[in-house]
């Protein structure tokens, strides 16, 4: 196993001297943690450039995080700042755009990083713009000759499209559109990054982005700059499409595949780490009378808030990986106007975007609130973990309406699945088991008996297509009763929703069952995985208890077997709890907790951070101006 040197990187004189707590949860691993470090970075090579690009990050002073917690300049200044360093420090070593070392950058980096967007028009340019275009701009972009933003969402819209009120009218006499604001609602809200007109002011979080409001007067744009890879209108106003409707969603398709495995998904793998070192460090209560104060891991309530939020942290990084490797496969085809697999893959990453930006968002803030007091403190890392990854469910697409794109997938796939056999076209893969034998009831007789991943993916599987099956039908019922297609579906999508998050969950689930499927040469590793598939798995069948109980298919006795099984997968998963976040390899630097550090010095670097505060070293002008005043006041009268 390597030395854990590469994770500590804050330089406190105390870093390398174990805590005794934690050191004991390191003394004999049940598998070797580098091993599963490379699975997750998919291969040992990527390991070891994502370290080395670490240290480079890491030895540069312009990142120094010294005293971040207290920062006084703007927060957008500060991204900017980073944005910056990280550019020129990229020209020099020769990182390429669209390389890995730049990606390992930004996770090695934990303040935010400015004009992101720009990354965003970047994707939109490849995905959407002919082959004339992308030479012509992509090396502007790249070199940051010219800053792009990303202007969709208006003061009155936003998710639904069609509804946006910006005009843009073509002028053929000078081959140019006319964008025009014609009313307030229309201005352009949230663009960010390039902004001249004004600033929408402060938000939850996320104030690294200067987000502001773009209202447009008679902007005259050159028809050339229309990106038409799919689409274009001709010099004399005829509108020509190359592809389907849907192609010209392939840009921000893009974004949100790759915001998965970099923007979302470490969130949640950051909390559980800053989270579960915390709680081998805390002691709390005792488990008997004549016992010293146990570690709060050891309390099967702190185990149940934080345990399924590493099995499902685990569950989406493989998740993503397998919606990115399927999104690499279609990707070359459909830029070429092959749009086969484009359904599906949109499908696929709207909800996958919809369903682990809502789980991360539960789960980031289920870990700060495990560290009591201190998880509120934003020393502790977790506020500003939580404030970033909540921003997730809106951004991108908001989440209910990407599940109902998500359902009419499942409908239109769940109606071609009634049609008999030999007329019936191949579903894609991801909704086979809509044409599969269901079974009517669970088979399981006994608790060890929900630890078979096929009896659980099986169940998901048949709630799924409960689900789906019962709101088409309520569709279908609806227009028989007189209603129209378009208020039938209003009115059937609250069960729709459902049926689309079922689909999600059991896709997850049984993703991650093939992913440990897989890693039968490494028998440790995929003993410790099966657990946490087991655990993601029935976690989501008690959470949802009601939809697997209501038609029969599990009994209340089964119910019970299903919680004494998840109860005792608890017990044994928090053995491997400390190892399973090692395995993440996030740097201290890169955390930026106090709680969180690879050494578990928690309290030393608390009390030592909390002295950095400029409160403890500045004059306070409010005591004099406020507080003195209010005190003579009643000292006075007494």
């Amino acid at each position: 196993m390597s030395s854990p040197v590469h994770r500590v990187s804050l330089g406190d004189p105390w870093s390398m001297r174990m805590n005794p707590d934690i050191a004991i949860e390191r003394q004999t691993p049940s598998f070797d943690v580098e091993r599963l470090t490379n699975i997750l970075d998919r291969g040992a090579q990527n390991t070891a450039l994502r370290r080395k690009v670490e240290s480079i990050i890491h030895s540069e002073p312009a990142f120094n995080l010294q005293n971040s917690q207290f920062m006084t300049q703007n927060e957008y200044e500060a991204a900017i700042h980073n944005r910056f360093h990280l550019q020129k420090l990229a020209q020099r070593l020769g990182w390429q755009e669209d390389g890995c070392e730049l990606k390992y950058a930004h996770r090695a980096i934990s303040g935010d990083i400015g004009l992101g967007v720009h990354s965003v028009f970047i994707k939109a340019l490849r995905s959407l713009g002919s082959e004339e275009q992308i030479a012509k701009w992509y090396p502007l972009c790249k070199t940051f000759q010219i800053i792009t933003t990303y202007a969709q969402t208006e003061l009155g819209h936003g998710t639904y499209l069609q509804g946006l009120e910006t005009e843009a009218t073509y002028d053929p006499a000078t081959q140019e559109f006319v964008i025009h604001s014609p009313t307030m609602t229309a201005t352009k809200w949230w663009p960010g990054d390039r902004i001249t007109v004004g600033d929408i002011g402060p938000k939850m979080g996320l104030n690294s982005i200067d987000n502001g409001f773009l209202c447009l007067h008679h902007v005259r744009v050159p028809r050339e700059n229309m990106l038409c890879r799919f689409a274009e209108v001709l010099p004399d106003g005829t509108y020509m499409r190359h592809g389907t409707m849907q192609s010209n969603y392939l840009g921000m398709l893009v974004t949100r595949v790759s915001l998965l495995l970099t923007g979302i998904i470490p969130i949640l793998q950051k909390a559980c780490v800053i989270s579960l070192r915390y709680s081998v460090i805390r002691h709390q209560s005792r488990l008997r009378p004549s016992d010293p104060e146990a570690k709060i891991l050891d309390h099967q309530t702190q185990q149940q808030k934080l345990l399924p939020q590493l099995a499902l942290s685990y569950a989406f990084h493989f998740l993503a990986v397998s919606i990115l490797e399927f999104f690499q496969h279609s990707y070359d085809a459909i830029r070429n106007k092959d749009f086969t697999l484009l359904p599906e893959l949109h499908a696929l990453s709207t909800g996958g975007k919809a369903m682990i930006s809502d789980f991360c968002t539960e789960g980031a803030e289920q870990c700060r609130r495990a560290c009591g007091g201190h998880g509120y403190s934003k020393m502790s890392g977790l506020p500003t973990l939580v404030t970033q990854v909540v921003a997730s469910c809106t951004y991108e697409g908001e989440n209910t309406v990407l599940y109902l794109q998500v359902a009419r997938f499942l409908a239109k796939n769940y109606l071609q699945a009634q049609v008999s056999s030999t007329k019936r076209k191949s579903l894609p893969q991801s909704v086979a088991y809509l044409a599969m034998p269901d079974q009517n009831r669970c088979p399981a007789q006994l608790a060890v008996d929900f630890l078979r991943p096929e009896l659980y993916v099986t169940a998901w599987a048949h709630v799924a297509s409960r689900l789906i099956k019962d709101a088409a039908h309520r569709v279908q019922t609806l227009i028989q009763s007189g209603a129209d297609q378009h208020e039938a579906w209003n009115q059937t999508t609250v069960i729709q929703l459902q049926a689309a998050k079922a689909h999600c969950y059991y896709i997850t689930v049984k993703n991650f069952k093939e992913a440990v499927e897989k890693l039968d040469h490494d028998p440790a590793i995929q003993k410790v995985l099966k657990r946490l598939c087991d655990l993601s798995a029935l976690h989501g069948i008690l959470t949802n208890s009601g939809d697997f109980l209501h038609d029969g298919y599990l009994s209340g006795a089964q119910a019970d077997m299903v919680r004494t099984a998840y109860l005792d997968l608890l017990r044994l998963i928090r053995k491997d709890a400390i190892l399973l976040t090692d395995a993440f390899d996030f740097t201290d630097q890169s955390l930026n907790s106090a709680l969180g550090c690879y050494d578990g010095n928690v309290y030393e670097r608390l009390f030592h951070w909390a002295q950095k505060s400029p409160a403890n070293t500045q004059k306070n002008p409010v005591y004099e101006k406020y507080i003195q005043p209010l005190l003579q006041s009643w000292r006075s009268k007494l």
